[in-house]
């Protein structure tokens, strides 16, 4: 079996009864958080998707200034949410500078999706992504950016990073669902539209949800209708 080690983690969660999974989902936390945060979800998930492995790695970098047990996908320097609350232009300037900042981290988890494939012997089509906030941001760039195609992206309060590349880096095409609080202080509601709205232009196929008066997290209604999305598209 391939060793898993491009990222650190929890222990993924595994099908009941020693099964072999048939699909994995991989979810990336946010900026500050860890793979910890994001399993607390996988048992709700799991009914659904009962032969499915769910691993939550760290991101690759502990978050600037040292936080104990926090981790980060890239640094956020001079990320101002009220301000782009305020100004469409300057919510569209700060997801593209962002983007280098995706791309870089994007070699090492690219490297462990290969390495959690290779250790399940899955094809890419067996795999979907999960992600939250920064953790959606990571899960866009990569997943449309992968040339096998993966089974879906699930992406909630979040963002995508560098829009104005994405129609000449775009390689596969898999199905996406943003899920997003129309009253988040931290990645602004209208992030989720700017989205969509690229990528449907890049053909690629998007749903979205809105939860009203959510600000910066999963909800019950969200948590719903990403399963559903994800026993849809892993079925």
């Amino acid at each position: 079996m391939a060793t898993i080690d491009a990222l650190k983690g929890p222990a993924p969660m595994m099908p009941a009864g020693a099964k072999a999974p048939t699909s994995v989902v991989v979810l990336l936390h946010g900026y500050g958080s860890n793979g910890d945060d994001l399993m607390g979800l996988v048992p709700f998930f799991a009914r659904l998707l009962p032969d499915t492995a769910f691993y939550s790695p760290n991101a690759p970098s502990p978050i600037e200034g040292g936080f104990m047990g926090g981790y980060q996908w890239f640094g956020l320097g001079g990320y101002e949410p009220q301000a782009m609350i305020r100004d469409p232009q300057r919510l569209t300037d700060t997801f593209k500078a962002l983007r280098p900042g995706t791309e870089a981290a994007a070699a090492v988890l690219n490297t462990y999706l290969d390495q959690v494939l290779a250790h399940h012997g899955l094809e890419a089509s067996r795999l979907a992504l999960l992600g939250f906030s920064q953790g959606t941001m990571m899960s866009l760039h990569v997943g449309l950016r992968r040339e096998k195609q993966i089974a879906g992206i699930l992406g909630y309060s979040g963002a995508l990073t560098g829009p104005d590349m994405l129609a000449g880096e775009i390689k596969s095409k898999p199905p996406v669902a943003l899920v997003h609080g129309d009253a988040d202080p931290v990645v602004p509601f209208q992030a989720m539209a700017a989205a969509e709205k690229t990528m449907t232009a890049a053909g690629v196929k998007v749903e979205t949800h809105t939860v009203r008066g959510l600000q910066h997290g999963i909800d019950g209604e969200g948590a719903q209708f990403g399963a559903a999305f994800l026993n849809r598209v892993l079925s």
